[in-house]
């Protein structure tokens, strides 16, 4: 097993806001929306939280030493270092782990939440997941 260095106090600080905004979004909103509902609701919660709030942020892919546009968009990047992406699906699946770990690797952030707002308890729908 690789050992990572452990994620900065100022990333987890904006982890724990990630984690109160999400909860304060679900709470007012149940499930059953689009994703882009929450993630607009998710993006002005973290707003007024005073966080940097990136969203659909361009993720290039490098490829032979080509950055190409590919098309693909972080939902959310908050303070610039953790990303978030929103799902409003029945289950999740392994492909949304994946996309997830994907995006950190592509981007360089080490920190990722995958947030399902289609649970009746939000926090069964949100995975915290590490580069």
């Amino acid at each position: 097993m690789a050992n990572f260095a452990p994620i900065p106090k100022s990333t987890e600080e904006t982890a724990t806001a990630i984690v109160n905004a999400t909860i304060a979004v679900h709470r007012a909103l149940g499930p059953g929306l689009l994703e882009s509902a929450y993630e607009h609701c998710l993006a002005y919660e973290l707003q007024r939280m005073g966080r940097n709030v990136q969203r659909q942020r361009a993720l290039p892919i490098v490829y032979n030493d080509v950055k190409l546009d590919a098309g693909y968009r972080i939902d959310l990047v908050i303070d610039g270092r953790v990303l978030i992406e929103v799902k409003s699906v029945d289950i999740l699946a392994p492909i949304h782990d994946a996309q997830v770990l994907t995006y950190l690797k592509l981007s360089g952030i080490r920190l990722g939440f995958l947030i399902n707002f289609n649970e009746i308890l939000v926090k069964d729908g949100l995975k915290r997941l590490v580069m």
